[in-house]
Parts: structure tokens; C-alpha cells; sequence
């Protein structure tokens, strides 16, 4: 018969029921039966019920099992590690800290410093808010005449009087726009950048007061405001009179000329290099440009000497204006790329009334009267780096080779120039007033120094004699460390560097107490004459310098020793900047070519397959 099974299936009842005693030994057979094979851990749970659990030897992660060991040790390691940072952040969070401080400037970048505020002691006009000489105040705002220069406020006064010469001025603009234009980042480096750009623009917004820079074609401009002259008479003037020249009232007389092309030419390549420092603003760039192409127009036009028939012969005299023909053709074709101005900057014969092929005792001495040694570097880098070739290449490796010669001749072992016991190099053969040329040397041996290694030219000849690019610098740096004291008299001829310097400067504004008490010309006097230390020391004026034989008096009334200029601080500024600083720092140069067009254009595209 059949039943039904209670887990869903059926059950069959057997007809013929065993016995208690067969059935007991049947299940004892069963029992045997199934304890004969082990049971898994579910089945001795059903039947056992729970019993002792063994640990785990391994640890299932879900994607991987590894051993309990080496989890507990990677968690515990893992832990520590986490432990161990947080307390190294902590002790570093909670420990006071130490600054590494950067290194402190170089020599050449502190004196660098100073060298510049001598500009501001120098400035003209309403002062700005943040001239930074404390002795210094809104001096001369009458300056000018009715008519065309009613306003000629602004500017600098060339020395320790209160005459602007705009001839040497304008040297010392394009001195210092050249320097920013080779060395940019060592300005900014030594936190200067700002400060030698707005003394540059002070001087361009002057110059552009002195002639009409609107205008394409000009027929004036002004060469001088105040005047030196004392052989004329007791008339007040500012070389007769000692006054401060925030006290000055007697008249400025302004003086013009017609036939300057020394001063036009300076002046066009001093607005030029400005444009290329400014040529971020291109408005303002754009002005500058148009003011120096109008210059150098009128340089060309009306020929003639700016000293010849005034009293800058006295004081600064232009024996030439072909030097200033070929400085600023240079500086004019660098700032438009107009070739123009390189075939005239080119030419021959320009170069040969210029003194390019004769020598000379003054070969190679770059000043504010000859700009031939500017020229021919300028031109020496042109060839370098962007060598144009035909028809070029001729003049310009010849320029290029009177570079390299008068750079021997800066060195020692040559005898073109003397040179003091203590070292200083005489390119003005003992006249009075070294220190300015020596800088400009020191500038140009730098300079042309880092356009060979830039080239990756490790030297030059001297004749048979290979020199390296290292005897230029050291030949500059001898010179900068005499200038800052490494000299006879330990003394540091610019004023505020160092512990031992002049102290009776040769200036006006410095020697007079700002006291609140009006000198009048001759009541100035008795501080030119006193023998006491100037009330005010103007900071960074290169003084004139010692004689040949490195004795120096320190001297009001000596202006030979004592007297600061324009342009001799223009070129200190210059080969400071070049020599300061880190020496892997060289040049910038991109940016004098940045108005240049590529010298040799793209060819054009092939024409068009020829189809029948």
C-alpha cells in the first residue's frame, strides 16, 4: 500500500511488517553506514549541535584571501605608519621654524641700488610723491619761454649745479635704456626694474618738451636751460651762484639751436632705445618713436655742431656729430626695422668721417662726446645673432673686428692705456675725471663679454694670443672694485657705499642744510666754502674721481675730484647692473630685435602644376 510521505513524495508501506528486533538491527546497520563517511560542518551542526570552533587561518577579503597572519600584520603596520606621520606633522606644525634666508646681495647689486637714487636727487620740476630724498623738493617750475617751450620743467640737472645740458643728458637716457634692454631680469632681480624705467620716462617726457614732437619735420629745438657762462659779468646765473635749486629766482635763460645734429642724433637715439624699453605700451612706445624719427630727420637735414657757437663749449663740447650719425642710425633701426637706418648705420664713409679706420689716442673710449665705441658693439651684436649678410656683412665684420681690438686694448697685458699703481685704467691719459670712462669700459667689456658666450664663442684674438671671454669680466670687475674702494686710498668714490667716501660733494643741494632759510646767490657761499662734511649726503653720486697717481682731495670747491655728472653715473649704473647678480644670468637677446623683421623672409609658394 502507499501513504504519503510528508516531504512530498510518496511512501511505500511494505505489506509484511518486520520485527522490533529486525528493525533495530537494520538501523543499527544504517548508523554504521553513514558514520562510516565524514560530515561537513553543516550536517555536524543538524546533528551534533554546536561544538569548540577552530580560528580561521585565512581571511576572505571578497576578491582575494590571504592569511590572517599577514592581514593582521599589514593593518598593524599600516596603523603604526598612520600613527607615526600624524606626530611628524605635529611636531612640525608646533616646532618654530627656521627661514633659510636668501643670500644677500652681491657688492655690484648694493651699490647698484644707491647708483640709481643719485637720478632722483638730480630730477627737475614737481618732484613725485616717492623721490625718496628727504633734502629734495619742487625746484625750477618757471623753466621755459613764451611760445614754443613755455614748458620745459622735468628733466635732471647735469651735476652739482642746476644747468640742464640736454647733449650729455641725453647720453645718459640712452645709457640707462640700453642697460634695461641687455639686462632686464638682473634689474628686476635686484628689485630695481621699476625704479630705472621711471627714471628713463622722466627723462624722455623732458625731451619731448624740447622740440615738437608732434611734428614730422622740425627746425629747432632746445640744447641747454640755465646757463654757466661767468665771463660776462656779475650777473646771476647758476655757476655765479650757490643756492639750493628749490631757491633759485633768477632767470634760466633757454637756449635753442638750429644746426645741431650731435644733439638731434643723441637725443633721436635716446628717445629710440626708451621706446624699446617701453614697447609694452605701445601708445606711449609709439610717441617715443615718432619724436626720434622726426630727431634724427632734422639732424640730417641741418648739419652742424651744437657747441659750435654757444657756451657748451665750455662744458661740453662736441668735436664731431659723425659718431652720433652712426650711434644713433643704430639705435633708430633697432627700434622701427627699418633697413633705412641700417644701410645708413652701414655706410663706409659714414663710419670714416666717424674715426672707424684711424685710431686714435681716444680709440675705443666710449663717452658722452664719442659714441663710435657703442656703435661698434651695438653693430658687433647685430652680426652675432642675426647675421644678414650681403650687403651688410662686409662693414659689419669689420666693425665687428674693431671691436675685438680696442677690447684688447683694455686688457693689461697692452699698452694703449696707462694705469695707476692701484690699478685704474687711464682712457682719458690723465686728464681729471677718470671714474666715468672706466665705468663705460667696464659696461662694454661685460657687454660683449656675454654676447660671445650667448653666441657660444668661447673667446677672441688679441693677434696670435687666444683670450677668453673670463679676461673681459675680470678686466671690468678690477676696474667696478677700484671705483667701490679696492684701491690706495680704500676709499669709495660713490658716495653712501661703504663706511669711506667723499663727504664734501661738489653739489649745491647737498652742501646747504634744507633749514627753511632762502640763501641768497652769494649767502650760499660760505657752504661752498666750509670745510665741514655736507648736511645732506646724496646717495649713489659717483664722484670725478682720483688723479694718476691715485691721490684724491676731497674738496667742495674742486669739482675735479669732487663733482658728481649725469653721464658718469648713467655708465656706473650700467656696468653694475651687467656685473651683478648671478653670473649664468646673461643677456636678454630677444627683446633689441623685437621691431626687427626676420632678415630673411619665408620664399614664396611654388607656383601652380602647369596643365596643358
Amino acid at each position: 500500500m502507499f501513504g504519503r510521505d510528508p516531504w512530498g513524495g510518496p511512501l511505500e508501506i511494505a505489506a509484511d511488517s518486520a520485527t522490533d528486533d529486525d528493525r533495530s538491527r537494520n538501523l543499527q546497520d544504517y548508523d554504521r553506514a553513514a558514520l562510516s563517511r565524514p560530515l561537513d560542518e553543516t550536517q555536524q551542526s543538524w546533528l551534533l549541535g554546536p561544538g569548540e570552533q577552530k580560528k580561521k587561518k585565512y581571511v576572505d577579503l571578497g576578491c582575494v584571501i590571504v592569511s590572517r597572519k599577514i592581514f593582521l600584520w599589514t593593518v598593524g603596520t599600516l596603523v603604526a605608519a598612520g600613527l607615526l606621520a600624524g606626530l611628524i606633522v605635529l611636531i612640525v606644525k608646533t616646532v618654530p621654524r627656521h627661514h633659510h634666508r636668501p643670500p644677500p646681495p652681491d657688492n655690484y647689486t648694493l651699490a647698484l641700488n644707491k647708483a640709481l637714487m643719485f637720478f632722483n636727487a638730480q630730477r627737475s620740476g614737481k618732484l613725485p610723491k616717492h623721490n625718496n630724498v628727504s633734502w629734495r623738493g619742487n625746484s625750477c617750475l618757471k623753466d621755459g619761454e613764451p611760445g614754443l617751450f613755455k614748458d620745459l620743467t622735468g628733466g635732471f640737472y647735469d651735476a652739482g649745479d642746476a644747468i640742464k645740458f640736454n647733449f650729455p643728458q641725453s647720453f645718459a637716457m640712452t645709457m640707462l635704456s640700453w642697460s634695461v634692454i641687455e639686462y632686464g631680469a638682473k634689474f628686476e632681480a635686484a628689485g630695481e626694474l621699476n625704479h630705472v624705467k621711471e627714471i628713463i620716462k622722466w627723462g624722455a617726457d623732458y625731451f619731448l618738451k624740447t622740440f615738437n614732437h608732434t611734428a614730422d619735420t622740425i627746425d629747432r629745438m632746445v640744447a641747454q636751460v640755465g646757463k654757466g657762462d661767468t665771463s660776462g659779468g656779475p650777473d646771476e646765473n647758476d655757476h655765479s651762484c650757490w643756492t639750493r635749486p628749490e631757491d633759485i629766482d633768477y632767470v634760466r635763460p633757454v637756449l635753442q639751436c638750429s644746426s645741431c645734429s650731435d644733439l638731434a642724433a643723441e637725443m633721436a637715439a635716446a628717445l629710440a632705445s626708451a621706446s624699446i624699453v617701453f614697447k609694452d605700451e605701445k601708445a606711449y612706445s609709439q610717441k617715443l618713436v615718432h619724436g626720434a624719427k622726426t630727431l634724427f630727420k632734422f639732424s640730417r637735414d641741418q648739419r652742424g655742431r651744437y657747441s659750435a657757437s654757444s657756451e657748451a663749449a665750455q662744458f661740453y663740447n662736441s668735436t664731431s656729430y659723425w659718431d652720433e650719425f652712426v650711434w644713433g642710425a643704430t639705435w633708430m633701426y633697432y627700434a622701427t626695422g627699418n633697413n633705412t637706418y641700417l644701410q645708413l648705420a652701414t655706410t663706409p664713409g659714414l663710419a670714416k668721417h666717424a674715426g672707424a679706420f684711424w685710431g686714435g689716442p681716444s680709440y675705443g673710449v666710449l663717452s658722452w662726446e664719442n659714441k663710435l665705441a657703442g656703435a661698434q658693439v651695438l653693430l658687433s651684436r647685430l652680426r652675432l645673432f642675426l647675421s644678414p649678410g650681403y650687403p651688410y656683412e662686409e662693414i659689419l665684420s669689420t666693425f665687428h673686428n674693431q671691436t675685438n681690438l680696442f677690447m684688447c686694448s683694455f686688457l693689461p697685458y697692452y699698452t694703449s692705456f696707462n694705469r695707476t699703481k692701484g690699478g685704474l685704467i687711464q682712457l682719458n691719459h690723465g686728464a681729471p675725471q677718470p671714474l666715468q670712462y672706466a665705468a663705460n669700459a667696464a659696461f662694454l667689456a661685460t657687454l660683449f663679454s656675454d654676447y660671445m658666450k650667448a653666441a657660444d664663442t668661447p673667446g677672441w684674438y688679441c693677434g696670435p694670443k687666444f683670450y677668453s671671454t673670463d679676461v673681459l669680466r675680470e678686466f671690468a670687475e678690477t676696474q667696478m672694485n677700484y671705483i667701490l674702494g679696492k684701491n690706495p686710498r680704500k676709499m669709495s668714490y660713490v658716495v653712501g657705499y661703504g663706511t669711506h667716501y667723499p663727504k664734501q660733494v661738489h653739489h649745491r643741494g647737498a652742501s646747504i642744510p634744507k633749514n627753511n632759510v632762502k640763501y641768497t646767490c652769494k649767502g650760499g657761499l660760505k657752504w661752498r666754502d666750509s670745510t665741514k662734511a655736507n648736511p645732506n649726503i646724496i646717495v649713489g653720486a659717483m664722484v670725478a674721481g682720483p688723479d694718476r697717481n691715485d691721490d684724491f682731495k676731497d674738496k667742495r670747491n674742486n669739482y675735479n675730484y669732487t663733482e658728481p655728472t649725469l653721464a658718469g653715473n648713467a655708465g656706473l649704473v650700467a656696468a653694475l647692473v651687467a656685473l651683478s647678480g648671478d653670473t649664468d644670468v646673461g643677456i636678454d637677446k630677444n627683446t633689441i630685435f623685437s621691431a626687427v623683421p626676420p632678415m630673411f623672409p619665408t620664399a614664396p609658394p611654388p607656383p601652380a602644376p602647369w596643365k596643358p
